[in-house]
């Protein structure tokens, strides 16, 4: 007899031999026993995972001489010995037409199947159809069985297998018992194998078995392709051929993965170069740059999952859940459980999804090979970001810009005066940070939790260390007047248990309680002088002449008019709207800033205000350059005399010079 491959030599022929399909297998054995017997099913399912054989086994137990409770057929499994179940068996039975609807597709065929179907089987008690690829017949040929699917002879049975139920017609599906298969497990796949390797007198190791289930995925027919293609490459010993995993990877064109678990933690120690050197090893070995990402893609969603179902590094909580969801051997479960620990849930997703993106992308380039080190790459520029939250706690607090009520008030010695007798001490001011606030988080640690009393704050105690000699400080009345809050008397107990905490030589010279009402005061400008705007202005445009290219921007703050309001600087400009972000650009605005804060004004905020040249005033001189002609020419003093003598203004000098 000539050879058949493993997928049809150990092809089930009884509904317990079918692995992974409890739920169909049961269902059919239970319709079976008690007669029920749908006249269309569809088997809809992965590829090569008995949909056909379920169908074939059907139509075994169908047909079947015995009837279910004798002797000879017990249960409702075919009895696999009369010559309806042999025949069926051979494929060569006259009443079970099975039929490739991927080349019988048309609506001629479907129309001679409709007409052969009204008559009775030759010999066998059901004329049964085995429709493969169903989901490939056209939706005219479709429509050319409905009637015949609505209301079959009592002789007829329909079995369609298909791999995409959702492309038959709708009208068709609600005619036919639907069965959907599952993808078989790893283990069943893996104890299936390990019995054929028995009978066929293979030495195979669990890591390659464990192997040629992984690469099955899930489909049995896929997986014994592939161990008959490793039985025929194995060395052979003492006249039995010998499985190991290398061979069987070598073969497959894959990688180990203990590979991609030495890029993970190449990664997690952000060395970009360990990871490029890995990814040329393997290119430069003839691996595909998308098999490889396919593979790594594959143990990345290992890793999430080892760190979903919270297994340890030992292997520890593979059980249960953790072993529905990882379908790999125990070995790979242990070493994704090695990679997972190095990251946090959010990486690891993040590591799938650029992975991902890598291996789609890898189908329309034309560098596959620069596309997936980049997205190598990529995971270790992901290690070094930072969330928003962290990066934003990480600014000043949102009280930085402001003044705390009781500092400013303290701040005023005319308000509130705290006076010693010698009048030597005087308590320090408080510096008011001027930052800011940009952190959203810090704000709310300075707001009063609803469980805290209104008056349960500390008191603030403000300290200034003095001479051992200075006599005990006094408290001064305000003078009458002064607008000022009542002086606290400091409690004896209070001083001293300030004065024990702050140490020797140190004497308390005031205690603020916390007000019920913080008092607002009236902020004032930084700077307040008529003279300082002008000042600000020739600073500014100085910074804009020293500047290279800032020619146009050094004359339009020249002529524009500066006015300090509050804590703003206003310049009124004589450039229009449109124009005034290309004449002040952004580099020209960070001079301007610059300058101001050389000048004692960075507190203040810039405030550019566009206008027309109507509304600005005559145009003033420039300021000269420091070193240039002009500015040589207003030192002397000749010109001076004359400038003073005549009150003119020098608006241009020509250098006549020569400048060899």
């Amino acid at each position: 007899m000539a050879y058949q491959v493993l997928a049809r030599k150990y092809r089930p022929q009884r509904f317990a031999d079918v692995a992974g399909q409890d739920h169909v297998t049961v269902t059919l054995m239970n319709a079976l026993t008690q007669q029920r017997i749908a006249h269309g099913y569809i088997f809809s399912g992965h590829r090569g995972i008995g949909k056909t054989t379920i169908a074939r086994i059907l139509a075994m137990a169908l047909n079947c001489r015995n009837a279910i409770g004798t002797a000879e057929r017990p249960t409702a499994e075919p009895c696999e010995v009369c010559e309806s179940c042999t025949e069926i068996r051979a494929g060569n039975a006259v009443d079970v037409i099975e039929i490739d609807a991927a080349t019988n597709r048309g609506i001629d065929e479907i129309r001679e199947l409709r007409d052969a179907a009204r008559y009775r089987p030759a010999r066998d008690k059901y004329k049964i159809y085995i429709l493969d690829e169903a989901h490939q017949i056209t939706d005219a040929a479709f429509n050319a069985l409905l009637k015949t699917l609505e209301e079959p002879p009592d002789h007829i049975v329909f079995m369609m297998a298909t791999t995409q139920p959702e492309d038959i017609p709708q009208t068709v599906r609600s005619r036919c018992q639907h069965f959907s298969f599952h993808a078989v497990k790893l283990v069943d796949i893996l104890g299936e194998i390990r019995g054929i390797a028995e009978r066929e007198g293979v030495d195979a190791d669990e890591a390659a078995l464990a192997l040629l289930a992984e690469a099955g995925d899930g489909s049995m027919r896929d997986a014994l392709s592939i161990m008959d293609q490793a039985i025929a490459s194995a060395p052979v010993q003492d006249g039995r051929p010998v499985l190991n995993a290398s061979q069987i990877r070598e073969l497959m064109g894959s990688v180990p993965n203990a590979v991609f678990e030495k890029i993970l933690e190449a990664v997690d120690g952000n060395r970009s170069a360990e990871v490029i050197t890995i990814a040329n090893q393997l290119l430069d070995a003839g691996n595909s740059p998308a098999q490889l990402a396919r593979q790594c893609v594959r143990y990345l969603r290992n890793c999430v999952i080892a760190k979903i179902a919270n297994i340890g590094v030992d292997g520890a909580g593979t059980d249960g859940v953790a072993a529905e969801l990882l379908q790999i051997s125990a070995d790979e479960q242990r070493r994704a459980a090695r990679s997972a620990a190095l990251f946090g849930e959010e990486e690891l997703a993040r590591f799938l999804q650029v992975m991902l993106r890598t291996f789609d992308e890898l189908g329309y380039r034309q560098e596959q090979r620069f596309h997936f080190e980049l997205g190598l790459l990529k995971l270790v520029h992901l290690r070094r970001l930072l969330p928003v939250e962290e990066v934003l706690s990480q600014f000043p607090s949102g009280s930085g810009g402001q003044t705390h009520p009781k500092a400013a008030v303290t701040a005023q010695p005319a308000a509130r005066s705290v006076t010693s007798t010698s009048a030597a001490a005087v308590a320090p001011v408080v510096p008011v940070s001027t930052k800011p606030a940009f952190s959203p988080f810090e704000a709310d640690k300075n707001k009063r939790r609803f469980d805290e009393p209104a008056g349960s704050a500390a008191p603030v105690v403000v300290s200034a260390p003095v001479r051992a000699d200075t006599p005990a400080p006094t408290f001064v009345a305000p003078a009458r007047g002064v607008d000022a809050a009542p002086v606290v008397d400091v409690q004896p107990s209070v001083v001293a248990v300030a004065t024990e905490l702050l140490g020797m030589g140190s004497t308390v010279t005031a205690v603020l309680e916390p007000e019920a009402a913080p008092v607002k005061i009236a902020s004032e400008p930084l700077v307040s002088s008529s003279q300082s705007g002008e000042a600000l202005q020739r600073a500014a445009v100085e910074a804009l002449t020293n500047a290279k290219g800032q020619d146009s921007a050094a004359d339009a703050l020249d002529e524009a008019e500066w006015v300090i309001d509050g804590n703003e600087v206003r310049v009124q400009t004589g450039v229009s709207k449109t124009m005034l972000p290309m004449v002040v650009n952004p580099e020209a605005e960070k001079i301007v800033k610059a300058a101001l804060r050389e000048a004692g004004a960075g507190a203040l905020k810039l405030v550019l205000l566009a206008g027309s040249a109507a509304s600005t005033a005559a145009k003033k001189p420039r300021a000269a350059k420091s070193g240039s002609a002009q500015a040589k020419a207003l030192e002397h003093p000749v010109v001076q005399q004359a400038q003073k003598l005549f009150q003119a203004e020098i608006r241009t000098v020509i250098d006549l010079r020569d400048n060899d």
